[in-house]
């Protein structure tokens, strides 16, 4: 359902963004602050601001993700809704201070009629926090199908669309409705926020431009923003059309999160290249300082829910799933990998090098079983089919070569199993494989770790020394976490290999070293340590927000917030001729390139008017001009010889004349 206050998408691809309606508020805590709003401000209509504290002194989070943490079931003509224990967006909260409210704001995995959505948005409100997003169909389509999957998700994995079939090209259209979607949020977040107060944390690559929506309508609003993909390489952005657009979207957070430092240098190097900004890093935080404002770049790879694992492991164990699975596979070693069907996974390499694996290394014929459980492909992906037919074809030519009556050395499972079997799996494999060719982060080796070490304070689950190991990619997020892990190309089929043997043969007790160094960084370092790590920094760099002057500048994409210290005052012509007259002795100090002359000039020398102007400055006995620039001494002399009375400092100040 659209709100009153959509408009057409070439408005909003454009940036020409309305300005909203008040439309009815359905949450009893909503407040607007009017605020003073400076007579520098150049946009008063779009700006929300205030010196004055509020009267609602509570902190609220407000975490707005393309998909609530919700689970939706159609009964008897009626919808029942109840949390996804599994979403990382609800087990975050456990970060957080338990008296800090927390909202949702994001979209239902369901198809909601528009004469119901009314009801369902009121029931989701009362009950979860939570404030549904509907979309019509096609604009559903164009942004997450289209702009998301098929245009930021191929490039943001290193995948350029070469040809229209593989990764498709840059459609304007769904950029539009990339956008559209983006504002359609934004209406759901306004409707609820208190700025003076709430903190947003916006979430990944589906809504990168809603912050440059927020900080129009509040200008002191405190938000933050994690990226759960990968950020590619500035060659690779690069040719992104709409590069620079996104880079202003996302600075207009105060913090932008980040899974592993690599991610966030390749961001920092784009800011550089594309936008002329340099970072600084100071007391361990790396700070962009943008038009007065710092944002922050935090690099803090995400972690589990051990309570979440914990119970699924007891609700395993009572079930008898893993004495089932264990009685399957009594007398093989078994490898294990958990992927989403996806083009870049790298299923099918590790596929390969399982074939590899078995040919170099016959003793593992009839004992090592790779069982490999392809979760669902996450809507419309590229080349799905194409390479759901490689993987099939490699497990029939694999089971065919090297199979024989009891034994199959691949177990291909693309059923949905639930976590309880995941579970499971987990708990009798010798060795988890991840040869994903580029993934954000990927939590299965951490789950995988959690599971090895079997129920805390229980001794009915293993026997003797915790024991896992990891053959992981060196491209995903959590390689750099995992140090005990043997990391692998997984393009050098020959190589990884190796590694599986590599993995299945090495002795106890080095198996129990590197478990035990995993865990302790898995168990300390959860999805709570996560969020709570994430909070404090954006606590500390939003500290100063509400003692500096800001104002609002630029259009479209282009929009800012200029941050000042509150003792600035813009400079008035009248007063500055007045005290210019007034002044028995001044010092004039003129920047060259960019001040007297244009930046961009191709002839670099000082016209006419410019020596006449100078000259009429320096006869008046009162002033003492100086030109101040980096350039050298010969062409500043060259050029102002004809000046009387005029000082140069060229050089940045190494010649002065």
């Amino acid at each position: 359902m659209i709100s009153r206050s959509y408009t057409n998408l070439l408005d909003l691809a454009s940036g020409n963004f309305p300005v909203m309606g008040r439309e009815h508020r359905r949450l009893p805590r909503v407040m607007t602050v009017p605020g003073n709003v400076s007579e520098f401000d150049e946009d008063q209509a779009y700006s929300v601001s205030s010196d004055n504290p509020s009267s609602v002194s509570c902190d609220r989070m407000i975490i707005v993700a393309n998909r609530l943490p919700l689970k939706a079931e159609r009964r008897n003509g009626s919808w029942s809704f109840s949390w996804d224990q599994d979403a990382l967006y609800l087990q975050l909260k456990d970060g957080l201070p338990e008296d800090m409210e927390v909202l949702y704001v994001g979209s239902l995995s369901v198809d909601v009629d528009s004469h119901e959505q009314d009801d369902v948005a009121q029931v989701l409100l009362d009950k979860f926090k939570c404030v549904p997003t509907f979309f019509p169909p096609d604009l559903q389509s164009k942004f997450y199908d289209g702009f998301c999957k098929r245009q930021l998700w191929p490039l943001f994995h290193y995948m350029l669309p070469f040809s229209a079939d593989h990764g498709g090209r840059f459609d304007r259209s769904l950029w539009e409705a990339y956008v559209a979607t983006n504002k359609l949020f934004f209406q759901k977040v306004i409707e609820i926020i208190n700025p003076d107060d709430d903190y947003v944390w916006i979430h990944d690559y589906h809504l990168m431009v809603l912050p440059t929506f927020l900080r129009r309508r509040f200008n002191r609003i405190r938000m933050g923003f994690f990226l759960h993909s990968p950020f590619p390489s500035s060659e690779i952005y690069r040719s992104l059309p709409v590069r620079e657009e996104i880079l202003k979207a996302l600075l207009n957070s105060d913090l932008i999160g980040f899974h592993t430092f690599d991610y966030a240098r390749h961001f920092l190097t784009c800011c550089s290249r594309m936008l002329g900004l340099e970072y600084q890093s100071k007391r361990g935080y790396i700070g962009l300082e943008y038009y007065g404002r710092t944002v922050g770049i935090k690099i803090m790879p995400v972690g589990i829910n051990m309570g979440r694992i914990q119970s699924v492991m007891r609700y395993s164990e009572e079930e008898g799933k893993v004495m089932e699975l264990r009685k399957r596979y009594e007398g093989k070693t078994v490898l294990l990998g958990i992927d989403d069907m996806d083009i870049f996974k790298g299923i099918n390499l590790k596929l390969l090098a399982m074939e590899q694996m078995l040919k170099q290394h016959p003793n593992w014929r009839g004992r090592a079983v790779l069982v490999q459980i392809v979760n669902p492909a996450r809507g419309k992906g590229i080349d799905i089919d194409e390479i759901r037919g490689e993987i099939q074809e490699s497990c029939r030519r694999i089971n065919e070569e090297f199979g024989k009556p009891g034994y199959q050395p691949v177990v291909y499972i693309d059923t949905p199993l639930s976590i309880y079997e995941i579970n499971a799996y987990y708990h009798i494999a010798e060795c988890v494989v991840v040869t994903a060719v580029r993934d954000g982060m990927n939590l299965t080796p951490y789950e995988y770790i959690v599971c090895r070490q079997g129920l805390l304070g229980s001794e009915s689950d293993f026997s003797g020394p915790k024991k896992s190991m990891l053959v992981a990619s060196e491209f995903i997020g959590c390689s750099p976490s995992l140090s005990g892990a043997i990391r692998v190309n997984p393009w050098n089929v020959e190589a990884t290999g190796e590694a599986l043997n590599e993995a299945l043969s090495m002795g106890d007790p080095e198996k129990q070293l590197r478990h035990e160094k995993h865990f302790r960084y898995v168990s300390t370092h959860d999805v709570a340590f996560w969020s709570r790590s994430f909070l404090q920094d954006l606590e500390r760099i939003c500290v100063d927000h509400f003692k500096k002057r800001c104002w609002g500048m630029g259009i479209s994409f282009g929009f800012r917030v200029v941050a000042l210290d509150p003792n600035f005052r813009k400079l008035s012509i009248p007063i500055i001729v007045s005290e210019y007259k007034r002044a028995k002795s001044r010092a004039i100090l003129l920047d060259y390139d960019g001040t007297l002359m244009p930046q961009n000039s191709i002839n670099k020398a000082p016209s006419q008017e410019v020596l006449n102007f100078l000259d009429a400055l320096c006869e008046d006995k009162k002033n003492s001009i100086f030109i101040v620039s980096g350039r050298g001494r010969e062409s500043l002399g060259k050029w102002f010889s004809p000046c009387k009375n005029i000082g140069i400092a060229a050089e940045h100040g190494y010649f002065l004349k």
